[in-house]
């Protein structure tokens, strides 16, 4: 299963403000992603959120189609609620208010994926 992490430039200063919001994310409406003719494109597996000084980064576990999960994330009320209220925080602002301005503000903040290794890649043992 791939791995997608996004950053955020936030403020010094402020972590448990940030733990705050993010202690009280709601999840998804589902974990099933589709695409915009309604068919399945992917799931969501998992999400973590790590924070460090000036450097919040969202890791997202999942299956299929990026794009169709940024978009997915986008529609989520609790994504919308934490983008919200994020907004204080940032040294940089996301536009983040619609799906459009979510999805390309996904996207400039995608790390690339240098390195990814996981048991489930292996073969199970006889």
């Amino acid at each position: 299963m791939p791995f997608a992490a996004i950053t955020y430039d936030i403020k010094p200063g402020c972590e448990a403000e940030l733990a705050e919001i993010f202690g009280g994310f709601r999840r998804v409406t589902s974990d099933r992603v589709r695409d915009a003719g309604g068919q399945d494109a992917g799931r969501i597996l998992a999400t973590a959120v790590f924070l460090r000084d000036d450097t919040l980064v969202r890791v997202i576990e999942y299956e299929g189609d990026l794009d169709a999960v940024a978009r997915h994330m986008a529609s989520q009320p609790g994504v919308r609620e934490v983008e919200r209220k994020l907004k204080p925080y940032l040294t940089r602002p996301r536009d983040t208010d619609t799906v459009e301005g979510f999805v390309a503000t996904f996207r400039r903040s995608l790390l690339r994926t240098v390195a990814q290794i996981s048991v489930r890649d292996v073969p199970a043992a006889s």
